[in-house]
């Protein structure tokens, strides 16, 4: 039987201890390899980043299976039994760039069923955090379950690429909402954006094309805050596949599906 606990409590000890990995590397040279198109990019960091958390993991827990961004886990096609879910730097470009606006993504699930999130935001030290059924916290800061928030005072999170023409999505779908909100905002990190929306910070986000390890980490927090999440036609996410994602505030997130996205 599974010592979710105990598994909560190392996780957090390893993720932290990443970020100070990432930390100390600010002043090193950085290798940066293009994957699917220059503007998908990895570094050195990313991977090691990922194989330390990996080794953590396996020298742990060998039963466990893990589906990592860079490919070092597993050949992951079930959710049956404990899986791990990692992007060790979510918001790559940031990182190189900017040297913030980026995070580690720890999402642990049981049998397709999220039990641990965690969203490390390495640079400002905040870690947000939930355990299934236990609330959402930033650092040791409770985030409140989500006031109801009308579209004309929204913030929405959405990449400036998907409200102008695009070969992915009918950018036409989504400037009527942009037209609506108070405002949008765009940060470059999926998983931020999901910690942001549990705690407040943003209202709703949504982006055509998202991996699991993205998203996963983030679907636990909002849970717990009482967020609604899926597919930009109002479906369940696939933790094992690539997804449309749009997260919000439960009666926004209604209405825009209602109003916008699904005729």
């Amino acid at each position: 039987m599974t010592n979710w606990k105990e598994l909560d409590q190392k996780a957090k000890q390893w993720v932290e201890e990443a970020g100070e990995l990432i930390r100390n590397s600010f002043d090193s040279a950085l290798s940066i390899q293009y994957k699917s198109n220059p503007n998908d990019l990895v570094t050195n960091m990313d991977k090691e980043v990922e194989q330390y958390l990996i080794s953590k993991i396996q020298e742990t827990y060998p039963d466990h299976k893990i589906l990592g961004e860079e490919g070092y886990g597993d050949k992951v096609e079930s959710l049956d039994g404990v899986v791990w879910i990692i992007d060790p730097i979510d918001g790559t470009m940031n990182f190189v760039h900017q040297q913030r606006n980026f995070a580690i993504s720890v999402g642990v699930y049981g049998d397709g069923v999220g039990y641990i999130g965690l969203i490390y935001d390495v640079v400002h030290k905040e870690l947000y955090h939930a355990f299934r059924g236990e609330g959402a916290y930033m650092n040791e800061l409770p985030l409140p379950k989500r006031d109801e928030v009308k579209i004309e005072q929204a913030i929405l999170s959405v990449s400036p690429m998907w409200v102008t023409e695009n070969k992915r999505f009918d950018h036409q779908l989504i400037t009527p909402i942009v037209k609506r909100v108070r405002g949008t905002r765009s940060y470059g990190s999926a998983a931020l954006e999901c910690a942001y929306v549990a705690a407040g910070r943003l209202d709703a986000y949504m982006t055509m094309r998202l991996a699991p390890w993205d998203f996963a980490a983030g679907l636990v927090l909002l849970e717990e805050v009482g967020a609604n999440a899926s597919t930009l036609s109002g479906e369940k996410l696939d933790l094992l596949n690539k997804n449309s994602f749009f997260i919000g505030e439960q009666s926004l997130h209604q209405y825009i599906l209602k109003e916008f996205l699904v005729k």
